[in-house]
Formats: C-alpha cells, structure tokens, sequence
C-alpha cells in the first residue's frame, strides 16, 4: 500500500527556518550558555565537558526511535511534544543548581533536551518530504539548515549574551524557551502529511516501514546517497581546531570568539540558504561534491596565504560559509533520495551515515595536525575531499544504468 500526501496549499520554503529554530537552540545553548553558566558557577572543566558530552548521545542513536514518529500520532503532535519538552527543559536546565552534586540532574535534562528535539527535527522532516515539491527540495533544505543553524546561534550567541547581562540565570533559559514556543506558530501554515499505512497489529506495520526503508538502499538513487553520505566530502573538520591553532595567524581570543559565533554562524546560514538554491538548479549529488570541493579550496588557499588576522578572520569564514552550502546539499541529496513513506527513519539513517565520516575527518584532522602541523591538516582534509569527490564520480560511472530496484514511496 501506498501513503501518499495530498499538498493541498503551496508550504514557503522559508518557513523551514522557524520550524527548525528549536532544534538549533537546543545545542547551542547546551554547548555554549550552560556550558559557560556551569564554568562561572566553578564547575571544572572536566564536569562541564562530560555534562555538554550526553547531549550529542541521542543525536547518533535518533535513528532508532524514528519509526515510532513515522508510525504513530501524526507530525504536528509529535513537532508540539518536541517544541514542549525542548522549552522546558532548557528552562530547567536555566534553574537547576550548578554544582557537581546536581550533576545527574543536569545530565538528565541535557538528554531530554536533546531527545525532544530530534522529535522537532523528525516531525520537520515529515513536514519537507511529504509538503515539498522535488523541484524545491534544495531551496527547503537551505532554509531547514539555516534554521538549524541560526538556531544554535540564538541558544549559544543570544543565550549567552543574555546569561551575562542578567542577575538570574534563569531569565536566559525563559527567553530561549519563549523562542521555542513561538516556533510552533509555523504549524499553522503546513498540512498534515498522510502517515505510513497502519497494519491491524502494530508490528506488522513497522516491517512495512522497514521494507520501505529497504527500497532505498535498493534504489540506485538512495544508494548514491547512501555512498556520497560515507565519503568525507564537506565534513568539515578542521572548524572545531580554529581555536587550537588560531596563535598561528596572531589571532586573539575575542577574533576566535567573534568567527566561531555570531559571524560565522551567521555566514554559514547565508551559506545554506544560497546553497539550497542552487542545488535546485543542478544535480544535488554533484552540487555536494562541488561545495565539498570548494572547502578543500578554501583549506589549500588558508595554508599558502600569509599568516595574520585578517587571513584568519577570511578564511575561517569563508570555510564557515562554504560549509553551512555543504549542510544544505547534504539535506538536499538526502530528501531527493528518501521519497515520502517513512521519511523520519529514512532522513535519519542518512543522517546516522554521514556521522560516520564527520567524526572520522574530525579525529584524523587532530592527529594529521599533530604528526605534520597546521599545513599538514589543511593539506590532508583538502586531499581526502577531493579524492572523496573523484571517487564518487568512478562509482556514478559503473554504476550508470545498473537496474536497481525504484524506490518505494511509501508503506
């Protein structure tokens, strides 16, 4: 059987910016407000990081509890739990007393934070494969990523700015709840997708969404997704070192601070939103590996250029916005890929996927840069990309005209 969405009104891309907004707020506020809030309080370093660690957990495992959005209440039911349980557990978190006493409990409301709001990005997932036509996939993934993005700007940027400028720590968890909610206006201009067909025993339909999920790999287009997604193109690793080795370009604190917050999350979201345009205009495969190629450009240029602040504060940029492009192809290709039945478990095995080489390129910049330098890193993550990127051109070669199953569109 087959559960298709019937669109009955045109959803404005943009919209996706707000809808996503909640789920950005969440890790950015954990990162960067709570993180800092715990390090007034005296909290040390190793506390901290190990309380910011658990909110990164139910991001890697999401796919598993995925087929329960796809199959039971419906998108705007679980985007309202999601919204709901982000606000207030960040409100909490705003609350809860800093110290390592209450650690468990801080650790606990870091993973309710972070598990409502892989329900906010499920049910928004839901909203784009199934309101979305193909031809503005690229455009809604802009605007999706952009959300994600600005979102973490807000949770970590504003959170933080407001955490300083207040006596009660609790005021700037209340704002960015406040934020969250209003967040969940943007349901009033999306319908509600047609869900997975229900079985008459509840089991029988999760093996229906699992064959569905099936049809993807099977396809030739969900199996192009699914190689693109396990190459290190566009991973971006070198972005969590600028820190480490900004001392190099004679860049400060406040220079790191200022390209690792507001200006560039602010470019890697102008980034995303022009991306996602452009990836509606050529094939989205090839538009990752031409962002990804673009980040290795930027990498190469960062290495030859003089050593100063100002080629620090370019070309770190530069790489923040080139890389906000690379997010929005990657949802672009995964869209195209996943069809419509059993989107939230389709979008977020992909997702699962991609992490894969993320955290690879992140552990191999570290230990290419301490082996061979600043130069040696740049070099190596540029290298791999751009090899990444030729080999994904042999594969599209052998595998052209190869019969593969279609993809299924739904359960």
């Amino acid at each position: 059987m087959r559960a298709l969405a019937v669109v009955s009104r045109k959803t404005p891309s943009s919209l996706f910016l707000l809808l996503l907004t909640p789920f950005g707020v969440s890790a950015g506020y954990v990162s960067v407000t709570l993180a800092f809030m715990l390090a007034k309080a005296h909290m040390p370093t190793a506390a901290i990081a190990g309380i910011v660690a658990f909110s990164v957990w139910p991001q890697t495992w999401k796919v598993f509890w995925a087929p329960m959005v796809d199959t039971t209440l419906n998108a705007k039911s679980w985007y309202l739990i999601g919204v709901v349980l982000t606000a207030l557990s960040i409100l909490a978190l705003s609350i809860a007393p800093a110290t390592i006493k209450n650690a468990p409990v801080l650790i606990g409301l870091v993973i309710v934070s972070s598990l409502a709001s892989t329900l906010v990005s499920m049910s928004s997932e839901l909203f784009m494969a199934h309101g979305i036509e193909d031809e503005r996939k690229g455009a809604v993934s802009g605007w999706s990523q952009a959300g994600n993005l600005g979102g973490g700007g807000l949770g970590g940027g504003a959170g933080l700015y407001v955490a300083q400028h207040v006596s009660a720590p609790w005021i700037s968890g209340a704002v960015l709840a406040g934020l969250c909610l209003v967040c969940a206006v943007g349901l009033l201009f999306v319908d509600e997708p047609q869900q997975v067909a229900r079985r008459r025993r509840y089991i029988e339909t999760l093996k229906a969404l699992f064959v569905d999920l099936l049809s993807v790999v099977r396809s030739r287009l969900g199996l192009l997704a699914l190689v693109l997604m396990l190459l290190p193109i566009g991973s971006g690793g070198a972005s969590g070192l600028w820190a480490a080795i900004a001392g190099e370009w004679h860049a400060g604190a406040e220079t790191v601070e200022l390209v690792n917050g507001v200006l560039g999350g602010l470019a890697s979201l102008i980034g995303a939103v022009a991306a996602g345009f452009i990836c509606d205009k050529i094939d989205r495969r090839w538009a990752y590996c031409l962002f990804g190629g673009a980040l290795a450009a930027v990498a190469i240029a960062m290495a030859l250029l003089p050593r100063s602040p100002m080629v620090f504060i370019v070309a770190t940029l530069a790489y923040a916005l080139v890389l906000g492009a690379c997010y929005a192809a990657y949802s672009a290709v995964v869209l195209e890929a996943i069809g419509k039945g059993a989107a939230a478990t389709k979008f977020n095995l992909m997702a699962s996927v991609s992490n894969i080489p993320i955290s690879i390129m992140i552990a191999a910049d570290g230990q290419t840069h301490d082996r061979y330098g600043t130069n040696g890193m740049l070099f190596g993550e540029a290298g791999l990309a751009i090899l990444a990127a030729i080999a994904f051109g042999v594969f599209v070669r052998a595998t052209r005209g190869q019969a593969v199953a279609p993809l299924a569109e739904g359960v």
